[in-house]
């Protein structure tokens, strides 16, 4: 069954709505008012109500992680937040927040397809990129103004930890994991998402600390188009390092010896091929079993596999590889259901499709309902559980690996790579696992297949997967409930690392390869 792509409890108060940043506005401020309309109160209590509505009836992983109590206390927190008028934006942080806090990193949240190409045609954009080391945001361009791996205090006046933080609802993560609400919060927020967060301005004002110094600077850069800072963002001083685990450079799969004991195996992502029944899939099984083969061959000692900041893909792409580390049978699941009638979509007034970019067609929806009789059986008791056909038994294969073998992870590592890294954590032998909690659950995740739907008055996109997923996955000690795959060595790039270019995760495996031999 596909995986999407796509991933921090409440604190002891429910949430504030961020306020804008007050720096310069540009001139496309009175644009973007007419994109970022107001909404009335009874307006933005009618899209909750619905929102509610829908996460209830098609949502099977709305109380996975809470409560009905608490979940009726954020939503009373986000109806006490709307009484006055407020732009698209501000309900949308509500909405993010809402959408955040049920803990699943296949959510997923828009605002409107007009407001959303407004924003990404203006020339308003951060024009470059920033670094998550070490708690702090990097500067990671080489500029006269501004040396590469300056630490930033603030930008327009908001300082870093206050930057951080209001981007964490827009990163989504199984249960409770927040890892990637760390990093992303700087890596991946200074796009479209520093718009919606703070407005459009045309200039950047930072404070900044240059690399091994104290003393603090200051310097401001004109906003750019989003096209200048792709562009500018292809030259960042960490280009060569990031490349290594991005599956936009690398090979989906690949494989190497590092040297004559140390094997390098590399899964980007498990997109190589969409089911048993693609043509590619086969070949695909071939090369996994020759990677194998040489590896029993010449008894290589150490196996790396490395899914670092994969961000998922399709069954049974992933169990592939799986089928040779271990010495027991496993399954896709434990246990998988939707939680509404498979005939009927609730809310399907409101149903979009399967992904935001495109608006399903009446025909659409009738090969929609046929997915959904044969992936699922009748409606009782509440679910509609997985047609068991869909769930086969995974078998050990030969020539099995019983190397030592050493699982690369990250706080990108989600959906079908974070399943992987669960299935080894389960039952790999003789397997050490290094880097960063996974976004993806160890237990738990709602995932395969998503639906969207449209608010009707502030034109809010919001997309979940529908299936409630209890993976093949054991009860350990080291692995608490409602969170990723946890490393046996918490490892995070290091700062002085990042400025000479080395990659920290990697380096710390073979020093434990190193020490072992």
């Amino acid at each position: 069954m596909r995986k999407l792509f796509l991933s921090v409890l409440l604190a002891a108060q429910l949430p504030a709505v961020t306020a804008l940043a007050q720096t310069q506005p540009t001139p496309a401020t009175d644009s973007f008012k007419i994109y970022n309309r107001m909404l009335q109160p009874s307006e933005m209590q009618e899209d909750l109500k619905i929102f509610r509505g829908i996460r209830e009836k098609a949502n099977s992983g709305l109380y996975r992680y809470h409560s009905k109590k608490q979940i009726d206390s954020i939503y009373k927190w986000a109806n006490g937040a709307v009484k006055k008028p407020m732009p698209v934006t501000g309900f949308f942080k509500i909405i993010l927040e809402l959408t955040d806090f049920e803990g699943s990193c296949h959510n997923h949240t828009e605002v409107g397809t007009e407001l959303n190409s407004f924003l990404n045609r203006q020339q308003a954009f951060f024009p470059y990129d920033l670094k998550y080391l070490e708690g702090k945001i990097i500067f990671n361009q080489q500029l006269p103004e501004i040396p590469a791996g300056s630490r930033v205090l603030s930008i327009n006046g908001v300082p870093d930890t206050t930057l951080m933080r209001s981007f964490y609802k827009y990163l989504t993560g199984d249960g409770y994991t927040i890892t990637q609400k760390l990093s992303g919060s700087v890596s991946r927020a200074y796009g479209v998402r520093y718009l919606l967060e703070y407005g459009l301005h045309d200039q950047f004002t930072l404070t900044f600390t240059p690399p091994y110094s104290r003393e603090v600077k200051s310097a401001t850069l004109p906003a750019v188009t989003l096209e200048k800072r792709k562009q500018n963002l292809a030259g960042r001083f960490s280009a060569r390092l990031d490349s290594i685990i991005d599956y936009n450079v690398q090979p989906k799969y690949s494989f190497r010896m590092m040297d004559d004991k140390t094997a390098l195996l590399n899964f980007r992502i498990f997109s190589m091929a969409y089911g048993p029944d693609d043509p590619l899939f086969p070949g695909y099984v071939k090369w996994v079993d020759s990677v194998f083969q040489l590896l029993d061959k010449q008894a290589v000692p150490n196996l790396i596999i490395d899914i670092r900041s994969n961000p998922g893909g399709s069954d049974p792409t992933f169990e592939q590889p799986m089928m040779y580390l271990t010495d027991h049978d496993f399954k896709e699941n434990a246990s998988a259901y939707i939680s509404f009638d498979r005939d009927k979509i609730p809310y399907e007034e409101y149903f979009w499709g399967v992904s935001t970019s495109h608006k399903y067609t009446a025909d659409e929806i009738k090969e929609g309902y046929k997915f959904l009789k044969e992936y699922f059986l009748p409606y009782k008791d509440g679910k509609s559980l997985q047609n068991p056909a869909l769930n086969p038994v995974y078998h050990p294969k030969k020539p099995a690996y019983k190397g030592r073998l050493y699982l690369l992870i990250d706080e990108n590592t989600a959906s079908a790579a974070s399943h992987l890294a669960s299935l080894v954590r389960a039952y790999a032998r003789n397997v050490t696992i290094v880097g960063v909690e996974t976004v993806g659950g160890y237990y738990y995740h709602n995932g395969h297949s998503p639906l969207v739907y449209q608010l009707p008055h502030s034109k809010i996109k919001t997309q979940f997967s529908i299936v409630a997923v209890t993976q093949d996955a054991p009860l350990k000690p080291n692995q608490p409930e409602g969170r990723g795959t946890m490393p046996d060595y918490e490892v995070w790039p290091k700062y002085d690392d990042y400025m000479q270019g080395k990659d920290t995760q990697m380096e710390y495996v073979l020093k434990l390869i190193r020490e072992k031999q």
